[in-house]
């Protein structure tokens, strides 16, 4: 136990360079306090002290604003970043060295008792802040699921999912570092201006003033070689307003 709580310390350390000391993240850190006060009551709920484990469950979402079933498999490293908010299904599985921001949600679309209803994260996935990811479906190894994102479908391993619903915008190799992935923010920032949309945006803007700079200089010249041009689409606006209200 002790191995592990010193595993899962360093691991803050190494993620978020607020953290300075393992003294600081004992006792200021909601996430880690949530997932040591998890695994007492997954000890309870797996040694038939169900409502111990609830309540100790209950406990642990007032003292750190973390709700995790007391029936969820939590790995080893995981960093629950700020943490405020995030819920946690209880046939949930989240793989070593797995990040979860603030506001995500480990959900289920089904009612059915016994079965699997919550999302399976294998190894170092990232959920960014507000992500839902609702489903017995599984999230590849080194998966990341963008802010805001409603996944409701199987994630491959090295993909980054966006939107809502989340679609595919990067197939990769899982990197070694943890985040370091183009295309891919925690809190819904792109420093890099790879996003699919505004990139999609950005594009069709530039090809509609590209199209207008092209009309305007085909008729300069058609004026220059003395050519008469039509009226314009406004001039013809007008006109086709002055018949409207001469027929009405």
């Amino acid at each position: 136990m002790f191995k592990q709580l010193r595993e899962d310390i360093a691991s803050i350390i190494q993620r978020d360079p607020a953290a300075r000391n393992a003294w600081e993240v004992i006792t200021c850190y909601p996430g880690l306090q949530a997932i040591v006060m998890h695994h007492w009551a997954s000890w309870c709920w797996t040694h038939h002290f169900k409502w111990l484990g609830r309540f100790i469950a209950h406990i642990a979402r007032f003292l750190t604003g973390i709700e995790i079933h007391p029936g969820a498999t939590i790995g080893k490293r995981v960093f629950i970043d700020h943490g405020f908010g995030v819920v946690i299904g209880e046939t949930a599985v989240v793989g070593d060295d797995c990040t979860i921001y603030q506001g995500v949600t480990l959900g289920g679309t089904s009612l059915t008792k016994g079965a699997k209803r919550h999302p399976t994260l294998e190894h170092g996935v990232i959920v960014g802040a507000g992500a839902k990811v609702l489903g017995g479906f599984t999230v590849g190894a080194g998966a990341k699921i963008g802010s805001n994102s409603v996944v409701v479908k199987p994630v491959p391993a090295g993909a980054t999912a966006v939107g809502n619903p989340a679609h595919i915008v990067k197939a990769e190799r899982p990197s070694e570092r943890f985040g370091e992935v183009l295309g891919f923010s925690a809190y819904g920032l792109n420093p890099s201006g790879d996003d699919p949309i505004s990139k999609a945006f950005r594009q069709l803007t530039e090809h509609v003033c590209s199209q207008q700079e092209q009309i305007e200089q085909l008729r300069l010249a058609i004026q220059v070689a003395g050519i008469s041009c039509a009226k314009s689409a406004d001039e013809k606006r007008i006109d086709a307003d002055e018949i409207t209200s001469l027929v009405d």
